[in-house]
């Protein structure tokens, strides 16, 4: 929601362009009698946006010092004193932009269209999260990211959620993901910018459905772990995938684990894995045929998919503005509504036909359609591997952390036992040298 603020200020703005353009052209240029050639006027080029490589270096210090303080200093409370700083950098004072989490939109653009010149800062910010992730695990998640931290501190009464149920609500943010790519890929829209749930508290202003919504986000992060995170977050999705090829990784212990289950109650994410057990010979076969029936229903789940994303390409293809005009010009040419809108009058100025609107708005429907079975098939795709993942098992022998699931927010340091004796141990020699 727009203040009145600022529309007085863009009012008063346009009058004064309006008024001093008006006033350099209000007397004609004077005739000469000999060649005289107007000299060309000299436009300076804008100056760069300093914010925009400000905040792209303080986002890799943060990034660096995020990912000493997980994988060497292993310290929750420094950890938590970084989170505090994202959050109040990142989100109140740069009100929540650039954000590596939008920034996929843009990314997408500048690939589909030509014309679009993506920022050097939103390339950094949407790549740098994505480059640590390979060396360093989710250290982004764990103190750098201003939507976690928003969610991180209201996580008050932490709930376990059954490991199928999050397997299954994780299918969101690939949806997501999916529609984002989309629609920025078509210049429909930038979904992820336009629903994101936290921007009205950063900006302290905005659409009350989206505040409505943050809320309630922040209301479930009370009891469930970053719900919005774990389960909506497209960016989070990538992430997860790039750190199970993480060189370095999150380590509950530093040495031997004592099998204390103190990691696994102080873990609110359900990042961390048990220890498995001997695998009977009788069950090994049936999960073998198990797998074997699941690996033949991926593709048939990716043809599945990507036929319902393209049955229903007209209805998705208008979210874009030029494919609604086209519709609305069509009804109004053939009297089924009445009267007209702001948008058609304003075509109608401009001079096109409209068998022009309708060819553009025919192509922009082609690329919905190609871009629904697109869509739909990664949907199955995600879907049938989910399945395939469940029916996968690991061994382990200690309680570990999982690669793709850690957050790394460093609270089953602070539980481990064998922690807190190196802990003990450093203290000792710090303080006889």
């Amino acid at each position: 929601m727009i203040r009145l603020s600022h529309i007085a200020i863009s009012a008063v703005a346009l009058v004064i362009w309006c008024g001093a353009a008006w006033a350099l052209e209000r007397f004609p240029p004077p005739e000469f009698e000999t060649a005289y050639e107007r000299p060309t006027t000299a436009i300076p080029n804008p100056p760069p946006d300093v914010w925009g490589y400000v905040d792209a270096a303080v986002l890799l210090a943060a990034l660096g010092l995020a990912s000493y303080l997980v994988l060497h200093r292993r310290s929750r409370k420094a950890i938590f004193v970084l989170m505090l700083f994202s959050l109040v950098y990142f989100g109140f004072w740069r009100k929540g932009c650039v954000c590596p989490i939008g920034s996929i939109q843009n990314v997408v653009l500048s690939i589909f269209d030509p014309e679009y010149a993506i920022p050097a800062a939103v390339l950094i910010f949407f790549l740098a999260p994505l480059v640590f992730t390979l060396f360093f695990g989710r250290t982004f998640c764990a103190a750098v990211c201003p939507l976690g931290a928003v969610q991180d501190l209201v996580l008050l009464r932490p709930v376990a959620i059954p490991g199928w149920l999050e397997s299954g609500l994780r299918l969101f943010a690939y949806v997501y993901l999916g529609l984002a790519v989309l629609f920025a890929a078509t210049g429909s829209a930038f979904l992820i910018c336009r629903y994101d749930p936290f921007v009205s508290f950063f900006r302290v202003t905005g659409n009350a459905g989206i505040l409505v919504l943050g809320i309630c986000f922040l209301l479930v992060g009370i009891f469930v772990g970053r719900p919005y995170c774990r389960f909506i977050c497209p960016y989070g999705s990538i992430l997860r995938q790039l750190s199970r090829l993480s060189r370095w990784r999150v380590t509950i212990t530093p040495d031997e684990c004592v099998k204390c289950r103190l990691c696994e109650d102080s873990c609110p994410f359900g990042a961390i894995r048990k220890p498995t057990a001997d695998w009977p010979a009788s069950e090994y076969k049936k999960d073998k045929k198990r797998l074997g029936l699941l690996l033949l229903i991926v593709p048939v789940l990716v043809v599945l998919g990507g036929w319902l994303g393209y049955s229903v390409r007209t209805q998705v293809s208008r979210m874009h503005a030029t494919v609604r005009l086209a519709e609305r010009l069509y009804l109004e040419e053939h009297s089924k509504v009445v009267g007209t809108t702001d948008a058609s009058t304003a075509f109608r100025a401009t001079g096109k036909t409209t068998q022009q609107l309708y060819d553009e708005a025919a192509n922009i429907r082609a690329r919905f359609a190609t871009g629904g079975w697109l869509f739909g098939g990664f949907v199955g795709l995600v879907s049938g591997l989910k399945l395939v993942g469940a029916s996968v098992r690991r061994s382990r022998t200690d309680y570990e952390a999982d690669r793709a699931s850690c957050l790394a927010c460093g609270r089953c340091f602070e539980y481990c036992p064998r922690e807190q004796l190196r802990l003990k141990k450093t203290e000792q020699v710090v303080s006889k040298s």
